[in-house]
């Protein structure tokens, strides 16, 4: 059998992922003791991937070599097991990789067995997965963030934005997301319910953050960049930053920069930090019920942008970096 999977061969400069990755097919490896192969059924795409991509060595994630499949979050069914904890058909996610099948060890790629009872199985990528823990995790535990606080939430319609606005409203925040264009800004107001929604692309976002009474008490941060710059200046004082994406910092072909009003932090006795998804799966089983609980009361879900093929995961990819997408990006694999 063959197993086609997808090949880093360059560090992309932008968003030109043709010149940088190529569909690649190789004979299809048998799990030894202790590995698990999943036929994978469906990829989630996810823009901290993108920094795997580049030669950089200080972020949570070390590169991922040239001339190495590029690994990602997948969900499917187990195909053959040399681990005693996962049998021929269980559904399952982890740590793989963008191909047609994953070879994994269970340790290292948190695989877990998924509950077949959750009606819509791409949920596991949606609320119940990464994206979900992340918003639940970043607002309750990194920020803090307490009924009546003043919340703002970059990259709004993405995938964790989504999912953060409806939790924050949920927790009785006045919630406002700052996203790309008058579509997006228009489904955060009449479709989640947000307070309000900035068009950071409408050349006023200085303006229209300055114009949030109170100022921000609690800022979920996805992108970084310029858009975390002009949020500084209007935090309230002793407000809480959680950094959880920095997108505009993922392209190595640009140079990193901190912002130029990075001495609000002191002005305004800020509480910035930093948070990754690794550092709180001991805690997946526990948010994922307090998520579950949620979605089945019709509290909480997402839109997801579907691609089918894998041969068209590429021209997917490259929404998370063009703005392209409501919701999450997701590939379909099934026949």
């Amino acid at each position: 059998m063959k197993n086609r999977f997808w090949q880093l061969n360059n560090h992309p400069v932008g968003t030109d992922f043709a010149a940088a990755l190529s569909l690649e097919e190789g004979p299809l490896t048998q799990p030894g003791d202790g590995e698990v192969l999943i036929k994978n059924e469906m990829l989630s795409l996810d823009a901290g991937t993108r920094l795997w991509m580049t030669p950089r060595t200080d972020g949570y994630q070390p590169p991922i070599p040239l001339g190495s499949p590029i690994m990602g979050l997948a969900l499917g069914r187990v195909e053959a097991s040399g681990h005693p904890d996962f049998k021929e058909g269980d559904l399952v996610r982890a740590f793989g990789q963008w191909a047609d099948y994953s070879l994994v060890q269970p340790e290292l790629a948190d695989l877990r067995k998924m509950d077949e009872t959750v009606t819509d199985p791409r949920q596991h990528f949606g609320v119940l997965g990464m994206n979900g823990w992340t918003a639940l995790w970043g607002l309750t535990e990194t920020a803090n963030a307490k009924p009546g606080d003043t919340v703002v939430i970059s990259a709004a319609a993405g995938a964790t934005g989504i999912l953060a606005c409806q939790i924050a409203k949920m927790m009785g925040c006045t919630v406002y997301g700052i996203a790309g264009g008058p579509d997006k800004c228009r489904f955060l107001v009449e479709e989640l319910g947000l307070d309000g929604a900035i068009d950071y692309k409408g050349g006023n976002l200085d303006a229209d953050l300055a114009a949030i009474e109170g100022g921000i008490d609690v800022y979920f941060d996805n992108v970084g960049g310029p858009v975390l710059e002009a949020v500084l200046p209007n935090m309230a004082m002793y407000g809480r930053i959680a950094i959880c994406g920095s997108v505009a910092g993922y392209d190595s072909s640009v140079t990193p920069r901190g912002p130029a009003t990075f001495d609000q932090i002191l002005m305004k006795r800020l509480t910035v930090i930093g948070f990754f998804s690794p550092d709180f799966s001991d805690q997946g089983d526990r948010l994922t019920a307090q998520l579950r609980k949620s979605l089945d009361d019709g509290m909480l879900d997402i839109p997801f942008d579907t691609t089918h093929g894998l041969e068209n995961t590429l021209t997917a990819y490259a929404k998370l970096f063009t703005g392209g997408n409501i919701g999450k990006v997701i590939v379909d694999l099934k026949a």
